[in-house]
């Protein structure tokens, strides 16, 4: 990866993790929480986003690295699920928004991009790829990659909520230590288990766009 694609990468990565933050916000607010909009996080401004590891460091490091799996993270929109009118299933949305938003990025870009080849604009060379097929390319890559990351129930991405909404009382104490340990287990996840996720982001990619990641 060259230092401009790894520059569309990263600014990527950051409006859409910031997609996916403002999602929950406005989420929250459907189901009767104002809390986001309170706090100004209802805006695609990323000044307001932006975490210094999850949103730069983590993302720059795995650039560098020639990681095949990019992913980061925003602060957190903040949200009162004692507002919601819907506790439980309320929560669900709230989680879910930011994931469908980034899927549906990525159908939405995949598809250009099969409408692109079937008008015959040949942009795809592997040698000399043009500028369109790029930030498409990364446009899909990137949103797919965020809407697996986030699934995976590890405290305290979106994964973790859904499931734990599901869950009986019983389980609370689990929870409890997943919540106390989430970012050891998150860290540990990322340095054994992440390329186990390329096959699936590979995968989807192709389904998406037709072409090969």
């Amino acid at each position: 990866m060259n230092a401009t694609d790894a520059i569309f990468y990263i600014a990527i990565l950051v409006m859409s993790v910031v997609i996916h933050e403002v999602s929950h916000g406005y989420m929250a607010e459907y189901f009767g929480d104002s809390t986001a909009r309170h706090a100004g996080r209802l805006t695609l401004n990323p000044l307001k986003h932006l975490d210094l590891f999850g949103s730069i460091l983590l993302p720059a490091f795995l650039v560098l690295s020639h990681s095949p799996f990019l992913f980061g993270w925003a602060k957190p929109v903040p949200y009162n699920p004692d507002n919601l009118t819907n506790k439980k299933w309320g929560t669900i949305a709230v989680a879910s928004a930011g994931v469908l938003a980034n899927i549906s990025i990525a159908i939405l870009f995949g598809i250009i991009i099969r409408l692109a080849s079937s008008f015959g604009l040949s942009f795809y060379n592997p040698i000399f790829p043009h500028p369109f097929y790029v930030i498409t390319f990364i446009i899909v890559a990137v949103n797919l990659a965020l809407g697996i990351f986030n699934l995976i129930p590890i405290p305290p991405l979106d994964g973790s909520k859904i499931l734990f909404s599901f869950l009986p009382v019983s389980f609370y104490r689990a929870i409890s230590f997943f919540e106390q340990y989430s970012l050891i287990l998150l860290l540990i996840f990322i340095g054994f288990f992440s390329d186990y996720l390329y096959p699936i982001l590979a995968y989807l990619f192709h389904l998406i766009t037709g072409l090969a990641f």
